[in-house]
């Protein structure tokens, strides 16, 4: 089944008092009140490895909780809609983290954040969430786009870093034919990268392409996304719109229940996160019970600087 997708919705941040945040155990064994907030990021993933916090390495994790504690003077961890691999790209990341002591004027801090953070990362927004608010687990659905240059010369210097040059002939009728005989709930374990104890189904809801000038670009969005699934994707659709594979090998890869080494990943630096949608926030609640009903204990446990 498939359903096609609107323009990325986002919720108004409601007033959310401070007392009514998340609740932990204190020393003494009484509640402590958190305050959770939002943040909107972007980056340019060329120079980062990654999302996640790895020893070390340069990641996006890594560096904003490193300089989020410094300028709040308290160690943070943030939970994230969706964790990025190395060189991939965000315009529209979403993350979380809870506050004992949170700032009163939350756009002085976006403020305070772009002096102290590096060029390549920002974060946009910052607002204060209910406490049922996940960037993660409440997350609807994830759209990502993916940029290539078709250009004979190869792509403008100041878009190297996030177009990927691609100048031989695509077929752009079978590109969207292979694209939409992959929309719909499937399990795409051909697509994707093992992970233990981890799910590979997924709802696949929009998959297209445009060509305008020399750009050609693919939309894609699901409720979530497995290891290396967008760039597998992008990989094996080309494959069908450089004729060398054909739309039934596409839809064949459905049926495998292992990742199909026939499949080419698409270089990481074409890739970028546009946008994540969530619920009304009545709503959140219960699609945090849906979303961790569908995944794996191992997936649940990597919900901290992790994602999908």
């Amino acid at each position: 089944m498939s359903r096609s997708t609107s323009t990325p919705r986002t919720t108004k941040s409601p007033d959310v008092s401070h007392a009514d945040g998340p609740a932990v155990p204190s020393g003494d064994g009484g509640p402590v009140r958190f305050t959770r907030l939002r943040l909107d990021i972007a980056y340019d993933g060329t120079d980062f490895r990654g999302w996640a916090r790895q020893p070390g390495l340069r990641t996006v994790c890594g560096v904003l909780e490193d300089a989020l504690g410094t300028v709040l003077r308290e160690p943070v961890q943030l939970t994230v809609a969706g964790r990025t691999d190395a060189g991939v790209h965000a315009e529209g990341q979403v993350a979380h983290l809870d506050l004992a002591d949170a700032p009163a004027d939350l756009p002085k801090l976006v403020r305070r954040m772009a002096r102290f953070l590096p060029s390549d990362i920002r974060i946009t927004r910052i607002t204060q969430a209910p406490p049922e608010f996940d960037a993660r687990f409440s997350a609807l659905r994830r759209h990502y786009v993916y940029r290539l240059g078709t250009a004979e010369s190869g792509v403008p210097p100041l878009a190297a870093r996030s177009v990927v040059a691609w100048n031989r002939p695509v077929d752009l009728d079978a590109t969207r034919a292979a694209s939409r005989s992959l929309l719909g709930l499937h399990d795409f374990a051909a697509f994707c990268r093992r992970r233990e104890g981890a799910t590979t189904v997924r709802e696949l809801q929009r998959f297209d392409w445009d060509l305008s000038g020399e750009r050609l670009t693919a939309r894609v969005s699901a409720d979530a996304f497995c290891w290396s699934m967008v760039r597998s994707l992008v990989g094996a659709v080309l494959a069908v719109g450089e004729g060398r594979r054909t739309v039934d090998w596409v839809g064949g890869l459905l049926d495998e229940r292992v990742r199909s080494s026939s499949v080419p990943v698409a270089p990481a630096h074409g890739l970028s996160l546009v946008a994540v949608d969530y619920p009304e926030y009545s709503l959140l609640a219960a699609r945090n019970a849906e979303t961790r009903s569908l995944r794996g204990e191992s997936e649940i446990e990597r919900s901290c600087c992790g994602g999908d």
